[in-house]
């Protein structure tokens, strides 16, 4: 069981490129999803990247994700925190506590990967996605 925090970054049609980019600067492994691998069919959006991963040997992790057209992105704001893990009942209570005052953006429920995932600012303006593993058995 364990728990992740790490920033995350947004792009608008170029997560692949950074993050190939990234991969150079820092080394490590880098991971690369698609919207279409994880069904979307829309022609625009099939090639872009929902979500990537760099870890590297030193212990930095690195997420980012192209955003859809229909939301909105700012450069300059493009960074969330990322807190991941795989202990239901601790990450459902920070998720508690960082709606406290704040505003929930995307509601935590069960996603198409199949973890549960949500996103919000917090009462200071931060934002933070947070995503809930099952337990391995």
């Amino acid at each position: 069981m364990s728990i992740r925090l790490n920033p995350y970054l947004s792009f608008r049609d170029t997560a692949r490129e950074a993050m190939e980019h990234y991969h150079r600067v820092f080394g490590g492994t880098l991971t690369v999803n698609t919207f279409g691998e994880f069904g979307n069919p829309e022609p625009t959006l099939a090639n872009l990247v929902m979500h990537s991963m760099l870890e590297t040997d030193r212990g930095f992790t690195l997420m980012a994700s192209d955003t859809p057209p229909e939301m909105d992105l700012t450069i300059g704001n493009n960074v969330a925190v990322s807190l991941s893990g795989d202990e239901p009942d601790e990450m459902r209570g920070y998720w508690d506590r960082l709606i406290e005052g704040g505003t929930v953006t995307v509601p935590l429920e069960k996603q198409m990967w199949g973890d549960e995932f949500g996103m919000c600012l917090d009462r200071f303006g931060i934002g933070w996605m947070v995503n809930i593993s099952p337990q391995a058995a």
